[in-house]
């Protein structure tokens, strides 16, 4: 072989061993994702959470009968209260029509049904006073002003705040944080679609969107906010909270669609994030209220209602900052008991309520703007 003839040989070889090594390289490189678009609004194809809707209708009807006993001698049914729970379309007596088989009892976490059942037979007990309510005796609390008049038990606790803010967190926020994003709704087929419902897998994420109570295009429109909606909404100025949720409601969405379930997971977690902060700030905002308004024994048994109920939603979220402990904890700084029925408003010491939300603040990181909430 001659010289010319070495070279190119050993050319070619060296030009065989380079192609090589790239195509090794090639296939030893993960598979960067595909992408794809992420749309500004909740208008996908195939979407369906129309027993969402009817549970959210089926709460504010429930809030509408309940604060009719804030006026003095308008007694309140336990037994209608149940039949709402239970959609009992015979005794109910909704407004609307509802689906026999969508009720709220059935979605709300299954050892707290007894508890709301419970409260409801004391509203009935607390709505048939026809004196004025103070700390010792039930009755129709009205502020100082006189604007504003609320029921309240011999404790201060206003049942129709209990049971509204309580069932947005034992059901509506449990249901979606939780179930809808727990492995059984989301481990799930991914491939047929089933016509006005797309698969199981996009489904289940469209139901636990049903339960945020927004329109598709929230957050640039804002009518007809529902429940945590209307209160992530509220939030939104100081901690941002509407694109914390919804951006992420749409990139998880997407993400089915094309199959990128790295990219969904990331997104439930970023929704759990942001869907609890909405509750501890709208807690911290009525610790506010509560304080500004100390004096007040309407006003501030009002807010203090408020913050235990949102205090109370923070157990349901699997992923949440908190133990349940600290809640209970939490819970018995605000009213001097972890269950509902033993708080005492009346009791409770400004002291205490800054203690609860400097907590509340610590935990979340919420120090800087505790105070602008």
């Amino acid at each position: 072989m001659n010289k010319l003839s070495k070279i190119n040989f050993s050319f070619l070889s060296f030009l065989l061993l380079f192609i090589l090594a790239i195509v090794s390289c090639t296939n030893d490189a993960p598979n960067e994702p595909e992408t794809y678009d992420i749309p500004s609004t909740y208008n996908f194809e195939n979407v369906s959470y129309n027993g969402q809707t009817q549970r959210l209708a089926m709460l504010q009807e429930m809030k509408n009968y309940m604060e009719t006993a804030n006026t003095t001698g308008t007694s309140i049914s336990a037994d209608k209260l149940k039949a709402m729970f239970e959609n009992d379309v015979v005794n109910a007596g909704f407004i609307q029509t509802y689906d026999d088989s969508k009720q709220l009892k059935s979605k709300t976490f299954e050892n707290q049904q007894v508890i709301f059942e419970s409260l409801f037979e004391d509203f009935e007990a607390a709505s048939q006073s026809t004196i004025v309510g103070v700390n010792g005796t039930a009755g129709v609390v009205v502020s100082l002003d006189g604007l504003k008049a609320y029921l309240m038990n011999d404790k201060g606790l206003e049942y129709t705040q209990i049971i509204e803010k309580g069932l947005m967190g034992a059901c509506f926020y449990y249901q979606s944080t939780a179930v809808y994003f727990g492995d059984d709704k989301m481990n799930v087929d991914n491939e047929t679609v089933e016509p006005n419902e797309g698969t199981a897998m996009e489904h289940h994420w469209d139901e636990a969107f049903g339960y945020f109570g927004v329109p598709i295009d929230f957050p640039t429109n804002t009518d007809g906010l529902a429940f945590w909606g209307k209160y992530c909404n509220d939030r939104n100025a100081i901690i941002e909270t509407n694109a914390g949720v919804m951006d992420h409601f749409l990139k998880g969405r997407a993400a089915i669609s094309n199959n990128d379930l790295d990219a969904r997971n990331a997104a439930i977690i970023e929704i759990q994030k942001n869907w609890e902060l909405v509750s501890v700030g709208t807690a911290i905002h009525y610790i506010n209220t509560a304080l500004t308004n100390f004096s007040d024994d309407a006003l501030r048994n009002h807010a203090l209602s408020e913050v235990a109920a949102f205090t109370y939603a923070l157990q349901f979220n699997p992923n949440k900052k908190v133990t349940n402990a600290n809640v209970n904890d939490l819970l018995t700084q605000i009213g001097g008991d972890s269950a509902f029925e033993n708080m005492n408003f009346y009791t409770v010491t400004e002291a205490d309520l800054n203690a609860a939300k400097d907590q509340l603040a610590i935990y979340y990181s919420l120090e800087n703007v505790k105070d602008s909430l």
